[in-house]
């Protein structure tokens, strides 16, 4: 499931960072988010474990250690940690119990689905649930028997167990791998590792001293105790017993036993260790024990059945006959272990499934899905017997309905009554955070595209308009119009653009001012001048406007000389030369300011926009032309400029003008941009 794929994003962005993720997932060519209930392939998984070593550097068993160690931390987040909590009272018992743990998950999630390592880790039904099996050694120490499918995994198994015994038990665990083998099982070999578990208190000095202290005090107030009983207390407790005595569970008459029971029958708890008290024989008849346990079934070294509950009888009718093989009528799901009294044996403490033979089963039964049955196996030493107390393996009403069943085949006192009901529940909960999950990653999606939408409309936009002023507009704010001192503006257009145009299609005047514009839009962002707007075949930049800088005119002087290269590779329909432009510069004090609300345009506004024109209009073709104040702020700025002289321009009398020739300290490449 995508829980997982999930927690190992987790793991890569806390610790290594969201560049670090994103590197690692477009190698492994993954999605960037995983829905929790989704089932995805167990190849992304790999891929992920395999590109994080790559990527960071580190061998395959400590990338598998940390992820383990971290994923213990991740479920406890997402809701797990009380349910670990309760698994066991110490290390052996937590272990001991997890092949529990995965049968109980499995039945929550509806389908025949398993807990990848140890808990919560899903996968298709496909997969088989690894298995635990905890051996004590005479030194305190415990051999850990993992099995399963997935072969190289092992590493995960130490970093999950040492997580747990720190967090859960207070102590600090070493584990090693003492021997790894393949074993050949029903469904194939299964990978076999034992890991020696060697464990350290991990108390403080001075806690520890207090835990030491505590048992010593323990033991003295017992003695206390014992040296304060009277012997009217002995006898009254010898009395008590010696009416027990004439009961059905006697109990053996010791000093330190009737000890315990006036302790027992004062203060209500013992000191000490509790001892079961067993009947000398079984106080129930055979009838009563097969209906009140309807599907349990005793039997022995050789699988022979010696006795079977009514309800399980009902469902499979051969096991009326008592002597019959148990494996003819069942196969073992889980573990995936042979079916000898050997092999259950090793596995006693894990959970049994059973599953009925579709071959044996009544005609009434060949259509419908096979019964599974859940259980604990237990060992009669005295009889020689197994005895196999279960339940029918049912999630869900429909489950029920499907094997023509009913709640009233379950024994009341049997809980799985009230998890089939509780699960259907559950199971419309899960469905409902599936579709809200589903949702949310929608509208994730939804919200990454309208976000890489509104940049594209933003870019527009301030194509259009200076970004300050359309960031006002944006927020409903009115743009005053604005004062600049000095600004430099430059215009150009086409030389002979008339002509052109009465000689060619309207499609070649457009595509040739298209050709012209693009380069020329390149080279403001290249010089950082404002493109003001284009009108047929004339283009208008500033430099200073919108936000004022020093170097303005070397800017603008820079893009005409960038002008003047660029048109030599647009083409004339006509001619099929390059084309011509002229340009004008001149400097000076502007107003301005947006004009217009359905298509707000930023224009300049004065008399230093009127006299760019006319440096423009009475130009030389591939010519720059300067005006006088434009040339007063060039002359010394390392640019070749020469001397026009005086001319009569429309409107403004007798001027005195230059010519820009190039920039002595900037090469070609350094005017158009190129690297």
């Amino acid at each position: 499931y995508g829980f997982i794929n999930t927690c190992l994003k987790s793991l890569v962005v806390e610790k290594y960072g969201e560049e670090t993720w994103e590197k690692l997932r477009l190698q492994a060519g993954v999605q960037d988010s995983f829905l929790t209930f989704e089932v995805y392939k167990d190849e992304i998984t790999m891929q992920l474990v395999d590109k994080a070593c790559k990527v960071l550097g580190v061998p395959a068993d400590t990338v598998l250690r940390e992820f383990g160690k971290y994923f213990f931390e991740f479920c406890k987040r997402s809701g797990y940690d009380h349910m670990l909590r309760t698994l066991g009272g110490n290390l052996y018992e937590f272990i001991e119990n997890l092949d529990a743990l995965h049968s109980y998950l499995s039945l929550s999630y509806q389908a025949n689905i398993e807990v990848w390592f140890w808990f919560c880790l899903f996968f298709p039904q496909e997969m088989n649930a690894p298995s635990f099996r905890v051996e004590k050694n005479e030194d305190g120490s415990m051999h850990l028997h993992y099995y399963s499918d997935r072969r190289g995994l092992c590493h995960i198994v130490p970093g999950i167990i040492s997580a747990a015994a720190l967090d859960f038990f207070n102590i600090e665990i070493s584990m090693k791998i003492v021997n790894q083998t393949e074993e050949e099982e029903r469904t194939g070999k299964k990978e076999h590792t034992v890991f020696l578990v060697t464990q350290n208190p991990l108390f403080p000095c001075k806690e520890r001293n207090e835990f030491s202290s505590s048992s010593r005090c323990l033991v003295d107030s017992e003695k206390q105790i014992e040296n304060q009983l009277n012997k009217e207390d002995l006898e009254k407790a010898k009395n008590v017993n010696g009416d027990r005595g004439n009961s059905v569970c006697p109990v053996k008459k010791s000093h330190w036993k009737t000890l315990r029971g006036i302790i027992t029958l004062g203060k209500g708890k013992l000191l000490r260790g509790f001892d079961p008290v067993y009947p000398k024989s079984l106080w129930i008849d055979t009838k009563t024990f097969c209906n009140g346990l309807p599907f349990h079934m005793v039997f022995d070294k050789e699988l022979k059945v010696k006795q079977a509950g009514v309800s399980i009888q009902k469902i499979v009718p051969g096991l009326q006959t008592m002597g019959i093989c148990l494996d003819q009528y069942f196969r073992i799901v889980h573990p995936e272990v042979p079916f000898t009294i050997s092999s259950i044996q090793k596995f006693i403490n894990s959970q049994f499934v059973f599953q009925t033979r579709r071959e044996m089963m009544p005609e009434s039964w060949k259509e419908r899905p096979m019964l599974e049955l859940r259980g604990q196996m237990m060992w009669m030493e005295s009889l020689q017997c197994m005895l196999y107390l279960c339940s029918p393996l049912l999630r869900t009403l429909h489950e029920l309905e499907e094997r023509q069943m009913h709640i009233a085949d379950i024994a009341p006192h049997d809980v799985t009554r009230d998890l089939i009901l509780l699960n259907q529940q559950r199971l419309a909960e899960m469905e409902l955070s599936n579709q809200l999950e589903r949702k949310k990653e929608e509208l994730r999606i939804l919200s990454k595209h309208l976000e890489e939408e509104k940049k594209k409309t933003e870019a527009l936009l301030y194509a259009m308009l200076p970004q300050h002023v359309a960031n006002q507009l944006k927020e409903g704010k009115r743009v005053e119009a604005g004062e600049f001192k000095e600004c430099t503006i430059l215009f150009s257009d086409v030389v002979t653009f008339t002509n052109i145009c009465a000689q060619c299609e309207p499609i070649q005047i457009v595509l040739m001012l298209n050709s012209m514009y693009l380069r020329f839009d390149r080279l403001t962002t290249v010089h950082d001048v404002y493109k003001v707007e284009t009108i047929g075949d004339a283009y208008m930049v500033v430099g200073g406007v919108p936000v004022p800088v020093p170097t303005h005119a070397e800017r603008v002087a820079n893009f005409a000389l960038g002008m003047i290269m660029a048109a030599k590779g647009v083409q004339n329909p006509v001619s099929g030369n390059p084309i011509q432009i002229r340009v004008g510069i001149h400097t000076g004090p502007v107003l301005a300011g947006v004009v217009g609300e359905k298509m707000p345009r930023y224009c300049l506004f004065g008399d230093t926009v009127n006299i760019a024109s006319r440096m423009e209009s009475h130009g030389v073709p591939s010519k720059i032309h300067l005006s006088s104040s434009a040339y007063q702020c060039l002359k010394y700025k390392n640019f070749e400029i020469t001397e026009r002289g005086e001319i009569e321009v429309k409107g403004k009398g007798k001027m005195h003008t230059y010519f820009l020739i190039r920039n002595k300290s900037a090469t070609e490449n350094e005017i158009m941009g190129r690297p």
